[in-house]
C-alpha cells in the first residue's frame, strides 16, 4: 500500500514538472522578413530546407518541437542561429559580408559542421548532398569572378603598393582594436609560414608567423598553440593580367591572432583583430566581432583553430 502511494506521489509530481514545462515554454516568434535571400533556385532551395527552421523569421516549428524540455533547447538553437545568420535580413548586409557568408556556409557545409546533427536526426530531410554543396560553392565562386585587369588597374594597384610601404611612416597614431590587440609592423620582418587565396572575395593572403608561432609549426606543437604566439595574414585582392598571370592588387587588411588564454578566455585563448585599408580602420562596431571571428575559425579546431599553416615543416625552410 505505501508503495503504491509512493508510486502515485512520483507520478504526480512528475505530471506537475511537465505540466509547468509546458506553461513555462519559450515562445518562438516569426518577426517579418524585411529582405529574404535570393539566389539560384537550387541554392534558395536547399537554404530553405536545411537552414530556414533556425536561421530565417520564418521558422516552421513542429509539435514535438514545442515540448519541452525540447523546447527550451530549440528556442536557444534558434536566438543564437539567428544572431549569426539570418536570411530573412539578408539584404541588410553588404555584397562583401554577403559574400562572406556564403563563402563560411559552404565550409560549415563541407566540414559537417551544419546542420546540426542534432537537428538532422529529427529532420532528415534536412541533410546536404555533396551535390548541393558544389553546387553552392560553384554559386560562390561566381560572385567572386573576375575578369583580367585592365592597365589601368594595374597602375592603380602599383601606387597603391607604393602608398602601402610608405604608410608607416605617415601614420599619425597606433590603430588598435576594441579589444585592445594593436597593430604594429614588425610583422614584415618575420618569416612567411603560408600564402593563400579565397575564392569568394578575389583576394591573395600572405601568412607571417613570429618566432614562437614558427617554432610550434616546426615541432607539430599547434593543439594547443603556446601562450605568445602570433599570427599575421596580409591580404591583397587578386589581379589577373590578360596573360593569365596573377599579381597583387588593391591592399586590403591585416588581420592579426594572438594567443594569450588570459586576456581572451571565452575564444580557446585566440584574441582577433583586423585593420581594413590603407588607414588600417579597426574591424567591429562591438566586441561581438571577437565571437565572430572564432566562430569561423572553429573550422580549423583540429590545428588549434588556425586556418592555413603549412602542411609540411620544411616548407618553413
Amino acid at each position: 500500500m505505501k508503495r503504491s502511494k509512493r508510486t502515485l506521489l512520483t507520478v504526480a509530481l512528475l505530471v506537475f514538472i511537465g505540466i509547468s514545462l509546458q506553461v513555462t515554454s519559450p515562445a518562438i516568434p516569426n518577426p517579418p522578413v524585411t529582405g529574404k535571400f535570393k539566389g539560384p533556385a537550387p541554392v534558395t532551395a536547399l537554404f530553405e530546407r536545411a537552414c530556414y527552421d533556425c536561421h530565417s523569421n520564418e521558422t516552421n516549428l513542429r509539435w514535438y518541437d514545442r515540448v519541452a524540455p525540447a523546447s527550451w533547447l530549440v528556442a536557444q538553437d534558434v536566438r543564437d542561429a539567428r544572431a549569426g545568420l539570418n536570411f530573412s535580413t539578408w539584404d541588410s548586409l553588404s555584397p562583401a559580408d554577403q559574400q562572406n557568408k556564403i563563402y563560411e556556409i559552404v565550409n560549415m557545409l563541407d566540414a559537417g559542421r551544419m546542420p546540426l546533427q542534432s537537428y538532422t536526426l529529427v529532420h532528415p530531410s534536412a541533410k546536404v548532398t555533396p551535390r548541393e554543396i558544389e553546387a553552392l560553392r560553384s554559386y560562390a565562386i561566381s560572385l567572386a569572378q573576375a575578369k583580367p585587369a585592365d592597365a589601368a588597374k594595374i597602375h592603380a594597384a602599383d601606387l597603391e603598393f607604393e602608398q602601402y610601404k610608405e604608410h608607416a611612416t605617415q601614420r599619425p597614431q597606433t590603430p588598435v582594436a576594441l579589444n585592445g590587440i594593436a597593430y604594429f609592423d614588425d610583422y614584415k620582418n618575420w618569416k612567411p609560414i603560408s600564402t593563400t587565396t579565397r575564392f569568394d572575395s578575389g583576394t591573395m593572403r600572405v601568412i607571417y608567423g613570429n618566432d614562437i608561432a614558427v617554432k610550434a609549426i616546426e615541432k607539430d606543437q599547434i593543439r594547443p598553440w603556446p601562450q605568445g604566439s602570433v599570427i599575421v595574414k596580409v591580404v591583397w585582392d587578386q589581379l589577373e593580367e590578360a596573360s593569365g598571370e596573377v599579381r597583387t592588387g588593391r591592399f586590403n587588411n591585416v588581420q592579426i591572432m594572438i594567443k594569450d588564454d588570459q586576456r581572451f578566455p571565452d575564444t580557446e585563448g585566440w584574441g582577433f583583430a583586423r585593420f581594413n585599408g590603407l588607414g588600417l580602420k579597426p574591424y567591429g562596431q562591438s566586441l561581438a566581432f571577437q565571437t565572430t571571428c572564432f566562430n569561423c575559425h572553429k573550422l580549423a579546431d583540429k590545428n588549434g583553430y588556425v586556418f592555413d599553416i603549412p602542411l609540411r615543416k620544411a616548407d618553413l625552410h
